[in-house]
């Protein structure tokens, strides 16, 4: 079942690009690997730990519990971290006529 945008403190158009599954954030977080954790919190966006530890059960069925796994998963959550960006740019040069500053001025992300 996903969660409305409006039971959520969630002030984002991420609702129309994502899934949010429902389930605890603090104990998804805490049942996965410490290097997704921190990778986790490293997110630009709330990364929603319920998904991310059913994306978490997926790899692992595909690799195994292994490094490879979790490298795996790091690299699809960076991913998906980029397509957020393109997603919030393209809605602030539709809304505002102009680039999204950040992105117009080739910033990293601030982690």
């Amino acid at each position: 079942m996903t969660r409305a945008p409006a039971a959520s403190n969630e002030r984002t158009l991420r609702h129309e690009v994502w899934r949010r599954y429902d389930g605890n954030d603090w104990q998804a977080f805490d049942a996965l690997p410490p290097s997704i954790r921190q990778r986790v919190t490293q997110h630009s966006y709330d990364a929603w730990s319920v998904n991310v530890l059913m994306l978490w059960r997926h790899y692992k069925r595909s690799y195994g519990r292994t490094a490879r796994a979790e490298k795996a998963l790091i690299r699809y959550l960076d991913y998906c971290e980029r397509l957020e960006r393109d997603v919030f740019a393209t809605r602030y040069g539709e809304q505002y006529g102009m680039p999204l500053p950040h992105m117009a001025a080739g910033c990293t992300v601030q982690r």
